[in-house]
């Protein structure tokens, strides 16, 4: 048999972004979790990895691989056919804001891979710029601005560790804090502040979202019953078409003042709803405890 016509075959995570975001951190994640990786890979050779993966007998079948960004063009390339080689292909960007990459590569001391006479902050303005496309198409965006590598092994670990063999989509709920700022690696933000704040009930207010009294104060609220029933009807209308369209990942994120009381409550119902549809979503309250 010709080996271009083979069936497609093996399941390919890339990990791409913003050089200094975590790329190799990332990495040293998914091989500790049993798979095959390749640091560093050029773009030209994804079709010969793909290969590889493909021929008979091999026992190699889920494979990572950290891509560089400096030939965007032919990343865009190596994708496709990389995607037209195998059985799934997902791609994880990882981004972080400049002063944290500018950090970064102060204290390691290496050279950005885009940097010139411009000098390190127009290096990474100009790879932000010649990246977005790749972000636009990628199945999940990180942002490890804020994440100690701890933090970054976890979330690695959500998204590639326990999953179902089959894939799927695969969901997360997230509550927080507009105070500590946006998430920026959220697929739907939903805004919790008009319902009363238990922060202003005394009693209350030493606790969270996932204190039986708080929840029973915010779910006695007739607003938050009528938000939840029209989420659930929006919920039944996303999900299958997110399937239908091969979306991997869905990450929904409820926002509250603070991210202790409102958010936290709401994330859990919409969690509860998304298991009465068949999905296991994994919670987290990302500011709950500031």
């Amino acid at each position: 048999m010709n080996a271009r016509r083979r069936a497609p075959r093996g399941e390919f995570v890339v990990i791409t972004g913003l050089s200094g975001a975590g790329r190799s951190k990332a990495a040293n994640v998914l091989e500790d979790l049993g798979w095959f990786v390749i640091d560093n890979l050029p773009a030209a050779l994804l079709d010969k990895v793909a290969e590889l993966v493909r021929q008979p007998g091999s026992a190699i079948d889920r494979v990572g691989l950290v891509l560089g960004t400096r030939d965007v063009g032919e990343l865009h390339a190596g994708l496709a056919h990389l995607r037209d080689a195998a059985e799934r292909v997902r791609v994880v960007f990882l981004e972080a804001p400049d002063d944290v990459l500018v950090r970064r590569f102060e204290d390691t001391r290496r050279r950005h891979p885009f940097e010139d006479e411009g000098g390190l902050v127009k290096a990474i303005a100009k790879e932000r710029a010649a990246l977005e496309p790749l972000k636009g198409e990628a199945d999940v965006v990180v942002d490890t601005g804020d994440l100690n590598v701890h933090q970054l092994r976890e979330r690695i670990e959500s998204l590639f560790g326990s999953e179902h063999a089959e894939g799927g989509l695969q969901t997360t709920v997230m509550s927080f804090g507009y105070k500590h700022g946006l998430p920026l690696d959220v697929d739907l933000v939903l805004d919790c502040r008009f319902l009363p704040n238990p922060h202003w009930v005394e009693e209350l207010r030493p606790h969270t979202g996932k204190d039986p009294a708080v929840r029973d104060y915010v779910l006695r609220q007739p607003e938050a019953v009528d938000f939840l029933d029209r989420l659930d009807n929006l919920l039944e209308l996303l999900l299958p078409a997110y399937v239908a369209e091969g979306k991997s990942y869905l990450t929904i994120a409820m926002g509250c003042t603070g991210g202790h009381h409102r958010s936290v409550v709401m994330a859990e119902e919409v969690a509860a709803l998304l298991r009465l549809r068949g999905f296991e979503p994994r919670v987290s309250h990302r500011d709950i405890d500031r």
